[in-house]
């Protein structure tokens, strides 16, 4: 890095706790005066972005007025729920545990996904674990967003194989059906309460379009919305959330292979994606952002083409619904 090129890996740091107090502050306003409620509901599932905003929620409506929701089901990590009523019993939070495993079977969630599973590997039986992922590391090829499907028999071996696009669909669609449950007992909970429902999506998820709309997405506000991934574990440590949960891997928890978030859609670490993702948001050239990160230039040029090729994809996700005139509806 040149001494005129003031960018570089710091430029994402924050003052945590400066930023813990205008977010509480901002939920008291936007909870009590905006929507009349009287507190917060949070589906929390012992990963980082779910625990710093249960925090951040018991820091603006305190503790009794909050509640965690855990929403198990039949494919969901053990460690989801013992992480999740680790931070809950520390701050004091009440919970709820909801299995939601009866819903996702009436909808045929389970049996729709691994129908498209076994069409395109007839070896695979349910019961397996299944992942997507996409291919290629985006730091070393310029992969298109190619999303394959892996399976692992019980006696561990791995089967590989390239997603068709309608495969690829179905399954999404039906794994859909895990976040939209939740979302309708997370407001079932709301409304029992005159709570609102916090949202959980970082700037990395909401921007990008990681998120199901009308399921995760489905929420009254999105306290962590605007920042990113690697400035969410800046908060986590200054709200002394456990380390058990600042350490583990963001993961999806909705297949049973237990896909990373990394290998399932961003395909490079958050450090790297977060840091040319603001030089490229700030007007910095892709050559300084290079030099000071120490990457190739084609190699931030890819990073960037592929942050603009998810936001222009995904753009859908984040549109309120729209009248027929095209203008969102008031």
């Amino acid at each position: 890095m040149t001494d005129h090129n003031p960018f570089g890996r710091h430029t994402l740091d924050i003052d945590p706790e400066k930023e813990c107090q205008t977010i509480v502050e901002q939920l008291k306003q936007i909870v009590h005066t905006t929507l009349h409620r009287q507190g917060a509901v949070v589906g929390i599932s012992g990963g980082i972005d779910s625990a710093v905003v249960l925090a951040l929620s018991a820091r603006a409506f305190g503790p009794d007025h909050i509640l965690g929701v855990l929403l198990p089901e039949n494919e969901s990590s053990d460690d989801s729920a013992r992480l999740a009523l680790l931070l809950a019993d520390q701050l004091g939070a009440p919970t709820v545990t909801e299995n939601i495993s009866g819903a996702l079977q009436g909808f045929g969630c389970y049996e729709r996904r691994d129908a498209a599973i076994q069409r395109v590997i007839p070896e695979y039986q349910p019961g397996w674990g299944a992942k997507i992922t996409l291919a290629g590391d985006l730091l070393n090829q310029a992969a298109l967003n190619v999303f394959r499907v892996t399976v692992t028999s019980p006696d561990g071996r791995e089967i590989s194989k390239r997603l068709p696009m309608a495969e690829f669909s179905q399954i999404v669609a039906a794994s859909n059906f895990k976040q939209r449950s939740r979302m309708s007992m997370l407001y079932y909970h709301a409304e029992l309460r005159n709570y609102a429902v916090m949202g959980t999506a970082n700037k990395n998820e909401y921007d990008l379009g990681f998120f199901v709309k009308y399921g995760d997405g489905g929420v009254d506000t999105q306290p962590i919305g605007h920042l990113f991934k690697t400035q969410i574990y800046q908060v986590a440590q200054y709200l002394n959330i456990p380390e058990e949960i600042q350490q583990r891997s963001p993961t999806t928890d909705t297949y049973p292979g237990g896909s990373t978030q990394e290998e399932f859609f961003y395909r490079i670490p958050f450090e790297i994606l977060d840091a040319v993702w603001l030089g490229h948001e700030q007007g910095v050239a892709n050559t300084e952002v290079a030099e000071a990160l120490g990457l190739a230039v084609d190699q931030v040029e890819r990073i960037v083409g592929d942050i603009a090729s998810k936001t222009h994809a995904t753009n859908y996700l984040r549109l309120p619904p729209l009248n027929v005139n095209g203008e969102p509806v008031h």
